[in-house]
């Protein structure tokens, strides 16, 4: 599947349907909002950010052998497949310095990417502390997820390790108990709790509290390890929910020796490395209620899939004119000829990976577009010489084979990456209240126009019929001091406070609301008039609905001098 053409085919049909349902009568702007839309206004440009390669650490059987694990995780943890075969399994080596902070006993967060296999960098240190003192002595770590989906998953993945090949039995038992088990499933982990306990924050709340469940709290006496999976999801006042949980926690459970464990995608992106590591552990020792050092927090490791180039390298540049002006050249499908491919190994240097300065530590590359004045085409073609629409065709070919290219050392794609389409339902257009040909325009939500704090700006809505703007306002009526004023207000929000009105303000220049009641008449529909004296007369009902003329000014306040215009109460 060609996923560029598939993201093409996804913006045409969406901009196919908001089009179909945009009616703007003011040319000036339908004219800016047709420009806004072309530019990406509610679909920019995708952000291409390659999946990195982690620096492969220990072999488990090697940990094993050495005595850094129990012998039993040589059967546990191995790639197991549904016919029954299995492999040895290699670690990266974030996984293996999770492994050693866990043996100090010190709390830790490990902070790494999606597909970095954090939840192996927490299960087989407390698998290995089982295997050494023994299934059965009650619950020894409690893992805590933010979502049942995630505790789900990790139950199917435990599954594989700890059931298959074990025909007698699991040598470590483990349960989910998050709200969605049976009763007949409660009353068996209640009744025989397991060495691990997979929840939520919210059901591991409740088992604190529920007589019930208080058999669960009395069997975790002397708690080994409590798991945060997903850290940065606890913020705010659910950030404080969740430490005051963990001091429950520890103080029920009777646990001295508790080890708190954070797994995160994102904790802290500010910064060097080293100061990411001093902000994660500042929060995780908040959240913990027990310290956390900054050589506490494991950040992932990670290598070139390809060969290193220097950009300023005039023969390198050179080499890649020629691999990309060239377009029958096509990117190789060995992966030795890959590694060594100019174009490949700019694209790495550009979408995958950067270096830190001072450390050279790798990084992972901030998402970028590959197309528009900032993408990498622009910088290719910069650097190069080469068209840019040539530059554009070359990277999404060498994107879509390198997905194709299998890393023997990994056995994943050599360049596995992902497409982030952000699409928007959009807002609504903004303008001041000045004439049609003068007024500003913007789609960025504002008080005021810029650098004018004597203009105010105001939402637009469109009648769906005729296309007509309106200005979306709330109508403040004034004191002695100070005269009736008109302010932004959401659509949706038809709230009357006291002395406040919400309604709309209407103009139309070309076609004024008419002065006389005769005028009037001419443009209401038919059952907003009752006959009176032999002629029509608007109902007396409908009169408090009637537009309202008012002069404003730029700022939205009454004035004799200011623009004509109609206040339409709301709806």
């Amino acid at each position: 599947m060609d996923v560029f053409a598939l993201r093409d085919r996804l913006i045409t049909d969406y901009a196919h349907y908001i089009r179909s349902f945009l009616n703007i009568r003011d040319a000036r702007i339908r004219s800016y909002v047709d420009q806004q839309l072309h530019e990406g206004l509610l679909w920019p440009d995708p952000l291409i950010q390659l999946n990195p390669c982690f620096e492969p650490g220990a072999w488990i059987d090697d940990l094993a052998d050495a005595g850094v694990l129990h012998s039993g995780c040589k059967r546990v943890f191995r790639l197991k497949e549904d016919d029954g075969t299995s492999k040895r399994m290699r670690l990266y080596w974030h996984q293996v310095d999770a492994i050693e902070a866990a043996k100090s006993g010190e709390s830790f967060v490990l902070t790494t990417g999606t597909g970095s296999g954090k939840s192996l960098a927490y299960i087989i240190p407390i698998v290995d502390h089982l295997l050494h003192h023994g299934s059965g002595q009650g619950i020894k770590a409690i893992i805590v997820y933010p979502m049942n989906a995630l505790a789900n998953s990790q139950y199917n993945e435990l599954e594989k390790f700890l059931c298959r090949g074990f025909e007698s039995g699991p040598p470590v038992t483990f349960r989910r108990y998050t709200g969605q088990e049976s009763e007949e499933e409660r009353n068996e982990i209640i009744a025989e709790p397991p060495d691990i306990l997979l929840t939520n924050y919210v059901m591991l709340e409740l088992i604190l509290t529920r007589p019930r469940e208080r058999r669960l709290v009395q069997r975790a006496r002397g708690l080994r390890y409590l798991v945060l999976d997903e850290m940065h999801t606890y913020r705010g006042r659910q950030g404080a929910d969740v430490a005051l949980l963990v001091r429950r926690v520890r103080e029920a459970c009777d646990a001295t020796e508790l080890q708190c464990i954070g797994t995160s995608a994102t904790l802290s992106a500010e910064g060097s490395f080293a100061e990411q590591q001093t902000a994660v552990a500042a929060v995780a020792t908040r959240v913990f209620g027990s310290p956390v050092t900054a050589s506490c927090v494991i950040g992932e490791t990670l290598q070139r899939v390809t060969d290193a180039s220097d950009p300023n390298d005039l023969a390198f540049v050179d080499a890649l004119r020629i691999r990309v002006d060239d377009a029958s050249i096509k990117t190789p499908r060995s992966f030795e000829a890959f590694k060594q491919d100019p174009l490949c190994s700019w694209m790495e240097s550009t979408l995958g990976l950067t270096t830190e300065e001072g450390t050279r530590r790798l990084c992972r590359a901030k998402p970028t577009s590959i197309t528009g004045p900032d993408g990498a085409a622009a910088r290719f073609a910069e650097l190069t010489g080469v068209e840019e629409s040539r530059c554009v065709d070359a990277i999404q070919e060498a994107l879509m084979a390198g997905y194709d290219v299998p890393n023997p050392e990994t056995g994943f794609p050599a360049f596995a990456f992902r497409v982030n389409q952000f699409i928007s339902r959009g807002d609504t257009v903004y303008a001041s209240l000045e004439a049609p040909e003068r007024r500003y325009l913007t789609t960025q939500g504002q008080q005021f126009v810029p650098g004018h704090r004597d203009k105010v700006l105001l939402p637009l809505a469109f009648c769906r019929e005729c296309g007509q703007e309106f200005y979306v306002v709330r109508k403040r009526v004034g004191s002695e001091s100070h005269g009736t004023r008109f302010f932004a207000r959401d659509l949706y929000d038809q709230r009357d406070e006291k002395g406040e009105e919400s309604g709309f303000l209407y103009a139309d220049p070309e076609n004024p609301w008419p002065e006389e009641e005769a005028g009037i008449t001419d443009r209401l529909p038919e059952d907003w008039l009752e006959v009176s004296k032999g002629g029509l007369a608007i109902r007396r009902s409908r009169r408090r609905r009637l537009p309202r003329p008012v002069r404003l000014s730029a700022l939205g306040e009454e004035d004799d001098e200011g623009e004509r215009y109609l206040f339409v109460p709301a709806p």
